[in-house]
């Protein structure tokens, strides 16, 4: 008796990853569905000032790429709206954050509203049986702990495991990522044995809708509204200057200022309310631990007890030791084995044990 093919609709964005992530999984036995996903309004236009075409996110180039590499696989290739979802969980998300004094992650925001949540539940509605994405990370099934897990990538150099800390069981049972088991020169070179159109396409860096400008006109333009003026301050409140209004710095900033100061100087706070930038020695950044919000178990429950650990408080950062003490309210306080200079509320804070992944959550304040 035959054995009926597993189906699996794969996000598409139109680069190499996950173009290759589909021609794997093809080759694997699955019965793939190129997906793409439209999540702004953002189509190719052209910048009156220069004439030149200017890309935004999931841009007609994108689509087309991303059909072509289905056409090429001679697989099924749909374009899913998802636009006015984009804007409300991660756009209006990014943007108020920003107000707000925060450093957001439009990036992990859109993993889990978007792609791991409203496309898994459009593929469950179609009668598919797995979702995939182009990420770098390993999900697998632990029987000794009767869990689905996620792994760092064996390309560490290209892992993301720490923008998929928020995945459910749920999530990852019906979630395929092929890439964690191979380099990214391997993704290439797949990519050019099937002579896909974008195999030698670079990587994307930016943030998505964010592509004329900086995040900060961006905020302008999409709240049509300008960003006043506020009052750098030290860490005992005294006026040090004008800045530029508190949405224009992040902390452990240390350049565009607009003031030189004797010593060196970094954003090591910010106040929302007040439009105040706290300016301070690298020292003065330094805190012992952080309050997270929206936690996400994986590699166990809620603990019941202290657990060691090692975190990273944003994308690029080194592991570092230290303690998970899990709150009420979906809250945990991580404390640091020794002092951390620069926590960004807002970013992510992502916990592992070796190769896997504990767990995260959204970072709401730090203690000294």
């Amino acid at each position: 008796m035959e054995t009926k093919r597993k189906k699996v609709m794969v996000g598409m964005s139109g680069g190499v990853d996950s173009s290759a992530a589909a021609a794997i999984l093809l080759d694997r036995g699955y019965d793939v569905y190129g997906t793409t996903l439209k999540l702004w309004d953002g189509n190719d236009s052209t910048d009156s000032s220069n004439g030149k075409m200017t890309r935004t996110c999931c841009s007609l180039e994108d689509v087309e790429n991303a059909r072509a590499t289905a056409f090429k696989l001679d697989i099924p290739f749909y374009v899913l709206n998802m636009k006015d979802l984009f804007k409300e969980r991660v756009v209006d998300y990014f943007v108020d954050a920003y107000l707000a004094g925060d450093t957001p992650n439009p990036c992990i925001a859109c993993n889990r509203y978007i792609k791991f949540e409203a496309m898994l539940q459009k593929a469950i509605a179609l009668d598919m049986d797995y979702i995939a994405t182009g990420h770098y990370a390993r999900v697998e099934f632990d029987e000794k702990i009767n869990r689905y897990v996620l792994k760092k990538a064996l390309d560490l150099s290209k892992d993301q495991s720490y923008v998929l800390y928020m995945l459910t069981q749920e999530q990852l049972e019906r979630l395929l990522l092929p890439l964690g088991n191979y380099y990214k020169t391997q993704v290439r070179e797949i990519a050019e044995e099937k002579d896909l159109i974008n195999a030698r396409k670079p990587d994307s860096q930016d943030i998505c809708f964010v592509q004329k400008g900086s995040y900060v006109d961006f905020i302008k333009e999409y709240k049509n509204a300008d960003i006043p003026e506020g009052c750098y301050i030290d860490k005992h409140g005294n006026v040090l200057g004008k800045n530029k209004g508190m949405v224009n710095y992040t902390i452990g900033q240390r350049k565009g200022l607009g003031m030189s100061f004797p010593e060196r100087k970094y954003v090591i706070g910010k106040d929302s309310d007040k439009n105040t930038v706290t300016l301070g020695s690298k020292e003065d950044g330094l805190v012992s631990g952080l309050i997270a919000r929206e936690m996400n178990y994986i590699l166990y429950e809620k603990p019941d007890t202290e657990k060691k650990v090692m975190a990273r408080t944003r994308y690029s950062q080194k592991e570092i030791p230290a303690r998970l003490i899990a709150l009420e309210d979906d809250k945990a306080k991580i404390v640091f084995d020794n002092p951390v200079s620069f926590v960004a509320p807002g970013q992510s804070v992502v916990l592992y044990k070796n190769d896997f992944v504990v767990g995260g959550g959204i970072i709401s304040e730090t203690f000294s």
